[in-house]
């Protein structure tokens, strides 16, 4: 078996200068193509569920579905994280399920919502950080409001993001704010902002520097290089994707995501992890309407579904390779969380700021 934490994942990644995409789930078949292609280009695995797929798939579902494919797939390290954890009762149950990496985005309130205090984010993600680290589980943090630097708002995914205009100051990291909060936390990845959002309504044009910043990302990493960072929101809405879709009678308005070159490039500015949902979503729904129209005495699910797959496995392959993930999996050998809480209570994966471990007062 091979489920390991984000922790090492990123760690391994850093090392070797990769990404890793972070893909959302919620049923069987996405998990499926998201392994098939894993398997065909040897890349370890991030799935990610969010509140609003625990809730549609069940935990107890979840749980076994990602033990099936673990047993399925032994060969490939996959690490089952938790997206946008809002309180600390999401974080520890889904500990209790498996997960063996959790976020708790104290950015916002328990509410989901409502803009949390910095104070209030520091202290409900230490607090998190400090039960994970006692099982070995890694914690992702967010610093930052996820929203659009175009209308100031944010889009809510499964209930999640802020609701209202927020300001520039919120809706961008601060770099120096992000070396405190890294040292006070402790967190094993942080969550920036930078213009990114959720869902497909990301940019009304092709993003530059002045809707998507990541000069942030490079001057987070300046300062915190041997911090793993994330980027939320980074679905790429391919064109062909898009036109698909409405080929077959979706309406989808024209929309841009971020672009691929601009993920790379924050690859090589400390970002491992880079969180994508929308894309394939996106790649699902366009064969269901494809078949829908071209099928349209077809009543067989799986005649739906196999095509769906098999877009959603070419979308995963193609990040795996663009994000230089391939190639990497047969190299990891997962440490057991038992063995990752000795390393956390001994101080070994403290925070290397300034490259040298930070242990927090």
């Amino acid at each position: 078996m091979a489920r390991i934490t984000l922790r090492q994942l990123l760690d391994h990644a850093a090392e070797r200068g990769y990404g890793v995409p972070a893909f959302n789930i919620n049923n069987m078949e996405q998990g499926l193509a998201i392994m098939e292609a894993a398997a065909a280009v040897d890349a370890p695995v991030i799935i990610q569920a969010s509140r609003g797929a625990r809730s549609y798939a069940n935990d107890i579902m979840l749980a076994k579905m990602i033990d099936a494919l673990e047993e399925m797939y032994p060969q490939i390290p996959l690490c089952l994280h938790q997206d946008h954890g809002n309180e600390e009762s999401t974080c520890a149950t889904a500990l209790q399920h498996g997960f063996t990496s959790v976020m708790m985005d104290g950015s916002l309130a328990a509410d989901a919502k409502t803009p949390a205090s910095y104070e209030y984010n520091v202290d409900i993600t230490r607090r998190v950080v400090d039960m994970a680290h006692w099982i070995g589980a890694s914690v992702e943090g967010e610093l930052g409001v996820l929203g659009s630097l175009e209308h100031g708002g944010g889009d809510q995914e499964d209930g999640h993001g802020v609701e209202g205009v927020v300001g520039h100051d919120q809706l961008l990291t601060d770099p120096d704010q992000a070396v405190d909060f890294v040292r006070a936390t402790r967190v094993d990845a942080l969550a920036i902002a930078m213009g990114t959002s959720h869902g497909a309504y990301k940019f009304s044009r092709k993003p530059d520097g002045d809707i998507l910043a990541m000069r942030v990302v490079e001057e987070i990493h300046h300062r915190l290089p041997n911090t793993h960072l994330v980027m939320h929101g980074s679905s790429s809405v391919p064109q062909p994707l898009q036109d698909a879709f409405n080929q077959f009678g979706g309406e989808m308005p024209q929309t841009w995501g971020v672009p691929v070159e601009e993920i790379v490039r924050g690859i090589k500015h400390g970002v491992r992890k880079v969180n994508i949902d929308t894309d394939c979503r996106l790649a699902m729904t366009a064969a269901f309407r494809k078949v829908a129209t071209q099928s349209r005495s077809e009543f067989d699910p799986r005649k739906f579904l196999k095509p769906a797959m098999d877009s959603l496995r070419d979308l995963c392959r193609q990040r795996f390779e663009q994000f230089g993930t391939a190639g990497h999996a047969s190299h990891i050998k997962v440490v057991p969380l038992a063995e990752m809480a000795r390393r956390y209570r001994s101080g070994a994966l403290d925070p290397r700021i300034g490259g040298i471990a930070d242990a927090a007062e």
